[in-house]
């Protein structure tokens, strides 16, 4: 039977996200987006409802999940003067799935047990199309009884959660992941590049490459795109410099050395010079290839 929860944020990852709660879970949902019209939308192709602030729309749910743009964004939609957090009821849970900073993360759960609400940090990886397709993964932290009332929920559109530490752990596990991606997108880009550039046929090439030690995600769902300089899609380059912002602050915190990230990070601002800020991250191939 399902339970009544709220969403708050409709992006390109919410809105699928936000409707597998009803179609997979069965669950009501009322959501909440600040563009009133794209949740008037949602509404009406999920069978939904939808409040005109996080306040009302969290108003007696027992879950409510956000997953909006920052930290100040996500303080708005809590502890905000019209947040979820001030109609709440005590042992209800809070979910975020937005990526944010591990301080945010401990400041609002904070915040939360003192209203006697839960908070998971739950960013996710996967991409829109992980989103679309219930198929995200999902890095949580916060209390384990608190993870085990929201992780069936979750469940509605992810292929694998995992509660990884406290307060923070979410966010902290997000950085790992952007960090690992943003080595990998540049490391298969020269590649690439350096094939093009040799006269080899870079599909035939990937597909052999792929099968062995260099295979990752992004080889083998980006490389096509990238042969061909297509960019029009996916996870959008301001977006992945505003999570490494995020990293290498978190890093200086941490005494940890990410030279290669923020190198990266300077090439992604060279492709928004390029006017690519909102192309696909595996645009960093265009760089190598504008110099040829």
């Amino acid at each position: 039977m399902g339970v009544r929860t709220a969403w708050i944020g409709l992006g390109v990852m919410g809105y699928p996200m936000a409707g597998y709660l009803v179609s997979k879970g069965g669950h009501d949902v009322v959501a909440y987006n600040r563009t009133s019209a794209k949740a008037e939308k949602w509404a009406g192709e999920h069978k939904g409802s939808h409040a005109p602030t996080p306040k009302q729309a969290a108003d007696g749910a027992d879950f409510v999940f956000a997953c909006v743009g920052n930290d100040d964004d996500l303080r708005s939609v809590t502890i905000g003067p019209d947040g979820a957090f001030h109609s709440m009821k005590k042992g209800s849970v809070f979910v975020d799935h937005t990526t944010a900073s591990a301080d945010v993360a401990r400041e609002i759960h904070s915040a939360a047990k003192e209203r006697g609400i839960g908070f998971v940090d739950a960013p996710v990886s996967g991409g829109q199309a992980g989103a679309e397709n219930g198929a995200l993964t999902v890095m949580c932290g916060g209390e384990q009884e608190d993870y085990d009332a929201a992780e069936s929920l979750i469940g509605c559109y992810s292929k694998s959660c995992r509660l990884l530490g406290g307060p923070g752990s979410g966010q902290l596990a997000k950085m790992c992941n952007q960090i690992a991606i943003v080595g990998l997108v540049q490391g298969l880009s020269e590649a690439i590049h350096f094939g093009k550039n040799a006269g080899l046929d870079m599909e035939a090439v990937v597909d052999v490459i792929s099968k062995g030690a260099a295979g990752s995600w992004q080889m083998e769902n980006r490389y096509k795109t990238m042969i061909t300089n297509q960019y029009e899609f996916g996870f959008a380059v301001d977006w992945m410099r505003k999570d490494l912002g995020i990293c290498l602050g978190e890093a200086r915190n941490n005494k940890s050395h990410l030279p290669v990230a923020a190198l990266v990070d300077q090439f992604y601002s060279q492709v928004q010079a390029m006017g690519g800020g909102r192309w696909d991250t595996s645009s960093l191939i265009a760089l190598l290839d504008k110099k040829k």
